[in-house]
């Protein structure tokens, strides 16, 4: 089993899921996560994670987010984007400094309300589906984060903008948002993610240059192995003989350590043959470490 992070290029037209699937394929094996979803006409970085990799998910989709995306104002769509039903349009009558003046009361913590065309459950059932069915509910707001909303340039009504911001910002939303605040409503026109924490648009492959590079025999050339995200902690191993106990997922005596001065933090522990076993946080009272994120696979 192959296990490992790849920074894909997710193209328009694609699905998330999609990218996943036609991964299994390219790579012959089942256990593959996406780390974040992207709208079929998004495009751009969607770390996936493979084997052993796939309990990163939840870590790397926690991670902060870089959009580049284009703001159409004067017009309002059911889904807040470009691809929706036309539900108003209006002049536009603002300036750019009007506009930069209304952004910077997005920055910051906040409340959002999800869109009904997206994958959030509500009783049960996806907000999309109720959309598509033509029932509007009532949605619960999330709290998110915008880091930066900065105008890369203006020329109306369209307006390009850079945003980082939290996990669980709706970006169509935002634009909405910003188009209701200065009182001729918009929608999300182009939506490109350059980047997911460490991973860089610049540096993401797409589909096909994944399956190359797998037929060739290269993908480890592409890939980030599970313990690289932890390399700012102390790595230790142990003697062979305790290998069996660390393989089965058992606390570590500090005495079983090849190296006794990583102090009483998390660390990074590999078994006698340098297989990465996982992150594992020391306790006092037993002067023992502890598997807090185990990856080790038969």
């Amino acid at each position: 089993m192959i296990s490992g992070v790849i920074n894909v290029f997710k193209e328009t037209g694609f699905t998330s899921h999609d990218v996943v699937a036609r991964l299994r394929g390219i790579l012959h094996q089942k256990k593959i996560g996406h780390t974040g979803t992207l709208d079929p006409d998004a495009v751009g970085v969607l770390p996936v994670c493979l084997g052993k990799a796939t309990k990163l998910v939840d870590t790397l989709a926690s991670g902060t987010k870089t959009y580049e995306t284009v703001l159409l104002l004067g017009r309002e769509t059911d889904t807040q984007d470009i691809s929706g039903m036309v539900v108003e349009e209006n002049e536009v009558t603002c300036s750019e400094e009007d506009i930069r003046k209304c952004l910077t009361g997005f920055l910051g913590e906040q409340d959002q309300i999800p869109p009904m065309y997206s994958a959030k459950k509500q009783n049960g059932k996806r907000l999309y589906q109720l959309a598509r069915e033509g029932i509007v509910v009532e949605r619960k707001p999330s709290r998110i984060r915008i880091d930066e909303l900065e105008i890369l340039s203006c020329e109306l009504p369209r307006v390009r903008m850079r945003i980082t911001c939290s996990k669980g910002t709706y970006i169509r939303t935002l634009c909405h948002d910003i188009g209701n605040r200065l009182g001729c409503g918009g929608c999300m026109e182009q939506l490109v993610r350059t980047r997911v924490g460490r991973f860089a648009v610049e540096d993401a492959l797409t589909l096909n240059e994944i399956q190359s590079r797998a037929e060739a025999g290269k993908l480890s050339e592409i890939m980030l192995t599970p313990d690289s995200f932890f390399y700012e902690l102390p790595g230790l191993s142990t003697d062979s003989k305790y290998d069996r106990l660390l393989h089965n997922g058992n606390m570590i005596p500090e005495e079983m350590l090849l190296c006794r001065d990583a102090g009483e933090g998390r660390v990074r522990v590999y078994d006698s043959e340098q297989r990465f076993m996982g992150v594992y946080k020391y306790r006092t009272d037993t002067k023992a470490y502890y598997p807090e994120l185990f990856f080790y696979e038969p």
